[in-house]
């Protein structure tokens, strides 16, 4: 799985943004609507809380626990009891950069570090699309805990001592921790179905590998199915299970994600990418990009 993660690096790129750091006390509750493309993450660092979101159950997070929602969907963080009598108000300030929450006239029993995380392209982003709709990964999770658990540190000293550069780089750590979290996830809960899941079946990962690797090869079905050791039948019914997608139609949508996320973060031209994904001309690049994404790649450059 790691080496199928590092051939996916170019679809995964993420940039957090550290949005505020909350001490809250008593009866609280941070409502968030769905976003508008990004995903949302939530670093408990203290006590105990909440997440409620529409139709699904409520999860308890603990001290050390990282949650992720991948597609930014609505939810409610809370207090763990909301009977409590007396909801005291939110005061604002700032330490540099960063956004301090904090319950007016109550001690905090808990304390949240909350941000947004950016995925490239995220609509359009087959890795980001397989993954499920809450990522947590638990305080008590061994080893990787213990990988995560000086980064967290690291992230909340920064935070907390508002020293010069400290959204910088608590940014920069907080990139770390969630490619971290994604490969833990993918390494504990194996996906049962999607591109992920192609990605953790033998055959079918030797082949996606290989086109991750050289995604301008002319492929063609016999070269797919002799990487997979299989047949073409074999190799053609593995992907359609895991990804929903026969072999040289996953290759389209990886060239394609792939030219797209070229076209957003670098300054190539477009022959350049055409020729470097695995199309004969810009021309070709062009129409295939216009069916798939309903956009010029130059007017999405533009825009």
């Amino acid at each position: 799985m790691d080496d199928a993660l590092s051939g996916l690096a170019p679809l995964l790129r993420v940039r957090p943004e550290l949005e505020v750091l909350c001490r809250f006390g008593g009866a609280w509750s941070s409502p968030h609507e769905r976003s508008g493309g990004w995903a949302y993450f939530h670093i408990v660092t203290k006590g105990r809380c909440v997440i409620e979101r529409p139709r699904r159950q409520i999860l308890t997070l603990e001290a050390g626990d990282l949650l992720l929602l991948p597609h930014g969907d609505q939810h409610n963080m809370r207090s763990i009891d909301p009977s409590q009598p007396y909801a005291p108000p939110m005061a604002v300030s700032f330490n540099n950069a960063i956004r301090i929450k904090s319950s007016e006239g109550t001690p905090s029993d808990t304390e949240l570090i909350c941000g947004i995380l950016h995925f490239e392209a995220a609509s359009q982003n087959l890795v980001i699309a397989a993954l499920p709709d809450v990522i947590v990964v638990r305080a008590g999770g061994g080893s990787l805990m213990q990988s995560f658990a000086p980064i967290m540190a690291a992230i909340r000293d920064e935070l907390d001592g508002g020293r010069s550069g400290a959204a910088a780089i608590a940014t920069d750590l907080a990139s770390a921790l969630m490619i971290m979290m994604l490969r833990g996830h993918l390494e504990s809960e194996p996906p049962a179905e999607g591109l992920l899941a192609l990605l953790g079946q033998k055959m079918t990962a030797q082949v996606g590998q290989a086109m991750l690797k050289d995604p301008a090869r002319d492929w063609g079905l016999d070269q797919l199915a002799e990487i997979g050791v299989a047949s073409r039948a074999t190799l053609v019914r593995g992907f359609r299970k895991a990804s929903g997608m026969a072999p040289l139609a996953f290759l389209t949508e990886l060239r394609l994600s792939l030219a797209r996320q070229r076209l957003l973060s670098g300054n190539d031209t477009i022959a350049q990418i055409a020729e470097e994904v695995g199309y004969q001309s810009e021309a070709a690049l062009s129409r295939a990009f216009q069916r798939r994404f309903a956009i010029r790649p130059g007017k999405l450059r533009d825009a």
